[in-house]
């Protein structure tokens, strides 16, 4: 299981750290074209900020051993994310991406739980 969890989570962090990156590379006017009016450039650029903090919180705090629930936390809020992207899609739109990637942030989140309730050190405090 541990080795799914980390196959998973190196992917998820390689998406959303292409996504977030992309979203500051991308010309302000062309990422501009495709927002709903109710979107700002603003709020683009803080999803785009929260994904790559997400990428490296699915990998840092697991691998260090430092703040290890940090991964579970950062898999949990990349889930919101998904959800939003699922909710903002337009009706015509492809949801079953987001969805995906949604419910593998999901079982990562769930799976390092789970891994660091049952860890010794987490037992003993």
């Amino acid at each position: 299981m541990n080795i799914l969890l980390w196959i998973i989570q190196v992917l998820l962090a390689a998406l959303f750290l292409f996504a977030g990156t992309t979203k500051f590379l991308m010309p302000a006017e062309e990422m501009a074209k495709g927002l709903p009016a109710y979107m700002s450039l603003s709020f683009i650029y803080f999803i785009g900020t929260c994904e790559i903090l997400g990428a490296l919180g699915l990998i840092i705090p697991w691998a260090t051993g430092i703040m290890r629930w940090l991964t579970p936390l950062a898999a949990a809020l990349l889930v919101i994310i998904m959800i939003g992207a699922v909710v903002v899609s337009p009706k015509d739109a492809l949801i079953a991406i987001p969805s995906t990637v949604g419910i593998l942030c999901a079982i990562v989140a769930i799976g390092r739980k789970r891994q660091l309730a049952n860890s010794p050190a987490h037992r003993k405090s």
